[in-house]
């Protein structure tokens, strides 16, 4: 089976969503109860900043992976947030981590030196896959937020990028 990882275009967003809505659905992934649409996901694209890979297999998409931004000081500019969603059909086919694998070097071509992201605790596919691409997991916030009814805590992982970049000027 042969993965192609490339850039998200407007075509894909369709796709990008549905993923993005089972995931939502699977309650394992994300603190998110409202689907998404087309129109609430269109602003991901066309931010050089922000690399939004996908994941095709025999020309379907199959999975998806963004940058956003961390914070708004122009101190944190060069770090992003990620998150990585994989069709229920394709997981554990490697279709994860070959989306990392890509975006890692993009992230890096987009000038970020650090990338971060929050996993439920139980959610070992996830903590693996970071793991296996040099991300470390760095601590729990407790109570992170509520989701049906629960406080749930989040693992936080960080993985520092080698970017070619400049020193922030401090404001």
């Amino acid at each position: 089976m042969t993965i192609n990882i490339r850039a998200a275009q407007a075509t894909d967003l369709a796709a990008i969503a549905e993923i993005y809505n089972e995931g939502i659905r699977g309650r394992l992934a994300t603190f998110e109860t409202r689907e998404r649409t087309i129109s609430d996901i269109q602003g991901w694209l066309g931010d050089l900043r922000h690399p939004v890979l996908v994941a095709e297999i025999h020309g379907k998409v199959m999975g998806w992976i963004s940058a956003s931004s961390y914070r708004n000081r122009e101190c944190y500019a060069g770090i992003a947030e990620f998150s990585v969603y994989v069709a229920g059909q394709a997981r554990g086919k490697g279709v994860g981590s070959a989306l990392l694998s890509a975006f890692i070097p993009a992230c890096e071509k987009a000038g970020l030196w650090k990338l971060v992201s929050r996993i439920f605790p139980e959610n070992e596919a996830s903590r693996a896959l970071c793991r296996k691409h040099g991300f470390r997991e760095v601590g729990i916030y407790q109570k992170h937020a509520w989701l049906e009814g629960n406080w749930r805590d989040v693992v936080i992982v960080e993985r520092l990028l080698e970017a070619k970049l400049s020193i922030p000027s401090q404001s």
